[in-house]
């Protein structure tokens, strides 16, 4: 694992020859390992493994499972009309015979269309009368998050093997693969999530370049130091391209679902404070002030518009359609509302309004909800699908039998995470390393803002979205565990030997829940076996 070998500022060590861009470089960002065939072969083969994971048998159940009873019906009216319709009582048997008949109004929903769209696709490919057709976008979106968190760990860790092992859990892990094989939005926002931060990333890594080089340059010859005013404030960067990547993927996260926002906001900070840290190792005296006017004001104006226009484009069908829910608030309310806006925004400003009401009023007792303070723990995992069967019916050669989808991380891994969060903060508050850092700040993002809504219905399934940090969290300890590079023979055997065979039973328990991931039919009593907690049944 490679870590920044100090925070104090260059100019302070070897004033001469510190300012040279190699030496610049490797200060800001460590050494960085040479990119290899491997860099890009093992996340393909574990991409691989994954999609062949989440699409084998990917339409069964055939029935529209949990939520998917919403968003699956949202999408096919959105291809058909351009917006959310009606349906009548009972819609979901004609549905599943091929044969749906939405009714001729609009629906209100309180969720933003982006996610639905995405289901829309599969169902354009392969048709709406079945699990293939309506599931296909998040197998494909949940395959490409495996990539990414490959990819983000590789970065982060500088590591092929860590990118590997934290791509490998995040593929075998029943919690990601059974949002995966399920057509709800938290699956979708979590791609953008770790999209997200990826891009983040390699702009943190192309940001440091930039400064750098612009270090190196200001040098005078005569010194070998920059000049006194210029380490004052240090250089503007105001133009970032992977920040609009960055963007549009939060852009895109927000038009799946609005608490999104607690990433715009904590990813956006994290940003300008890695640019403050940076100006403080190459020697910026005033870091803090120029952190402040020469990277966040300038983030955000990059940012924040773009974003905003991002979110504002998936309500594109609404838009172009005269008879979406509100559509036409404003025409019918004239004077009220922001006055300032256009027609259209104003009414889109109502429709936000009125479903953030329904959000904060969101509190109808459900069998399967569970409160923040017992996701850590995977303590209240929701069952998606259950049904019986008796011997004799197709599948079913004992006395009863049971086909089930229950939303269960692998417990191994998930309790294991857990406990890595202990060992993560301890290395933030001991070193300031920025990757436990950024391993933090994602799991505040994601978690943390639910305990501010403790009246409100939730469930455990809202955990996708910090489950990636979760898994990179466990990750860098299992690092820790490998031993470093100036660890004896001895202590590296030991730790490979441990790590190994962790990542083994992890991939044993994984086989043992497939089952109950996949909607397979098992004996009822094979079932039994695998609820591990009194509250998972």
């Amino acid at each position: 694992m490679s870590a920044l070998k100090s925070s104090r500022p260059v100019w302070v060590q070897t004033p001469r020859s510190a300012f040279t861009y190699r030496a610049l470089t490797e200060r800001l960002q460590g050494v960085v390992a040479p990119v290899s065939r491997l860099s890009w072969m093992v996340p393909l083969v574990i991409t691989l493994i994954a999609a062949l994971m989440r699409l084998v048998n990917l339409d069964q159940p055939h029935a529209l499972t949990f939520d998917e009873t919403y968003y699956v019906k949202d999408a096919f009216t959105l291809l058909s009309h351009g917006h959310e319709m009606e349906w009548p009582d009972d819609p979901n048997p004609a549905f599943l015979d091929g044969t749906p008949a939405p009714l001729d109004s609009p629906e209100y929903v309180v969720h933003p269309p982006l996610g639905k769209w995405m289901i829309a696709v599969g169902m354009l490919l392969f048709g709406t009368d079945s699990g293939m057709g309506w599931r296909f976008s998040a197998a494909i979106v949940g395959t490409l998050a495996v990539l990414l968190v490959t990819l983000i760990a590789q970065r982060l860790f500088n590591s092929i093997t860590l990118g590997a092992v934290a791509g490998g859990l995040s593929a075998v892990d029943g919690h990601q693969l059974v949002l995966s094989r399920t057509s709800l939005l938290d699956i979708f926002q979590m791609f953008f999530i770790v999209a997200a931060f990826y891009a983040l990333l390699v702009d943190r890594s192309h940001g440091r370049r930039i400064l750098a080089r612009k270090v190196s340059a200001a040098v005078d010859p005569q010194t070998g130091v920059p000049p006194r005013s210029f380490l004052e404030f240090g250089p503007w960067m105001a133009w970032r391209p992977w920040r609009l990547v960055f963007a549009l993927m939060l852009g895109g996260g927000l038009g799946v679902k609005w608490s999104m926002l607690s990433f715009v906001a904590v990813f956006c900070l994290l940003t300008v404070l890695w640019d403050m840290q940076a100006r403080r190792t190459v020697g910026i005296r005033r870091w803090l002030t120029a952190g402040i006017i020469r990277d966040g004001i300038p983030a955000f104006f990059l940012i924040i518009p773009l974003t905003v226009a991002t979110y504002i484009s998936t309500w594109a069908g609404w838009f172009l359609t005269a008879g979406g829910y509100d559509r036409t608030w404003a025409a019918d309310h004239p004077g009220e509302g922001v006055g300032w806006l256009p027609a259209p925004l104003r009414s889109l400003w109502e429709y936000h309004r009125s479903a953030y009401e329904f959000h904060q009023g969101l509190s109808s007792p459900h069998a399967w909800e569970s409160g923040p303070w017992t996701w850590l723990f995977a303590g209240r995992p929701v069952l998606f699908y259950y049904h019986g069967s008796e011997a004799g019916d197709p599948g079913c050669p004992v006395g009863s039998c049971a086909s089930v989808v229950t939303d269960l991380p692998n417990p191994v891994l998930w309790w294991a995470a857990t406990l890595s969060l202990l060992v993560v903060l301890l290395f933030w508050a001991g070193r300031r390393d920025w990757r436990t850092g950024a391993i933090l700040a994602g799991i505040l993002a994601g978690f943390g803002p639910w305990f501010l809504y403790s009246q409100r219905t939730m469930f455990f399934f809202y955990t996708i979205t910090f489950e990636p940090f979760m898994i990179l969290s466990l990750t860098f300890v299992l690092a820790l565990a490998l031993g470093g590079v100036g660890a004896s023979v001895a202590r590296r055997r030991t730790g490979l030997i441990g790590v190994t065979a962790f990542l083994a039973l992890v991939v044993l328990v994984s086989a043992f829940f497939w089952p109950v991931w996949t909607g397979q039919t098992i004996p009822y009593e094979a079932w039994r076996l695998r609820l591990w907690m009194p509250s998972w049944g």
